[in-house]
């Protein structure tokens, strides 16, 4: 009973951390109305598909969920903390670096560009809608990552660090389940055992991945980025290259 009000108090905390202007914050961020376009790329999984690496939903869980486990939460989970702190601190130098890490560890031209091409599109969204410090990330010669945009949306909106990593990773996943459901294909429920499964281990994937130390930081999932870059030459495919 006491770990049960343990964790419903633990719960409470973490709701109340988000209420208001906050978790409104948080809904825009990873709503898939979000006009930078995330919705146009399957990140290799459309070529996993057509060479039959995924036929099947157990195959598209093991993909999604072996890329959240192996990639994301390496490389992006911790890099959206720094660059949250960064942003909090007013640290242009930290901004700087672990931007330019992050563009270093994108290991095809597709997954490089399609990081280049969701950051600049957040960065002029963010200007448009007036947000401090996104101004400077817009002139010709800078290039922002997603991830870097991402978290000085979720600073300037006051949206806890944890819950703007974990809205992060949620919004991949949903990303990800979008173009399994057109292209495996897959049914709509099993779309939601996804994202239900997804959830259940968003949190977890979080602790572990702030708790990299820097030296533990970079992603190598060689499946991913085969596919990526046999994705850039495939004849016919519906998502962007």
């Amino acid at each position: 009973m006491a770990g049960m009000r343990f964790k419903e108090a633990g719960m409470a905390t973490a709701t109340s951390q988000l209420q208001g202007r906050s978790l409104l914050g948080l809904m825009q961020l990873v709503s898939p109305t979000l006009p930078i376009g995330a919705f146009a790329y399957s990140q290799g999984m459309e070529t996993a598909i057509e060479r039959g690496w995924i036929v099947d939903e157990a195959e598209a869980r093991g993909w999604i969920m072996g890329v959240l486990q192996h990639s994301l939460v390496a490389l992006e989970v911790p890099l959206l903390e720094r660059s949250y702190r960064a942003w909090q601190q007013g640290d242009q130098n930290a901004l700087m670096r672990w931007n330019r890490f992050l563009f270093a560890s994108r290991e095809s031209r597709e997954l490089y560009e399609e990081e280049r091409q969701l950051g600049r599109a957040l960065a002029r969204l963010l200007r448009d809608l007036e947000v401090t410090g996104a101004a400077e990330w817009n002139a010709r010669d800078s290039q922002p990552a997603l991830v870097t945009m991402f978290a000085l949306a979720a600073v300037r909106w006051d949206v806890p660090m944890q819950q703007a990593t974990e809205g992060f990773l949620w919004s991949w996943c949903e990303n990800q389940v979008a173009a399994a459901l057109k292209l495996v294909p897959l049914g709509q429920t099993a779309g939601q055992r996804l994202l239900l499964e997804a959830a259940g281990q968003i949190p977890a994937a979080v602790e572990k991945g702030i708790g990299l130390d820097d030296a533990a930081i970079g992603q190598s999932a060689f499946g991913l980025a085969m596919a990526s870059a046999h994705h850039e030459t495939q004849y016919s495919r519906l998502f962007r290259s």
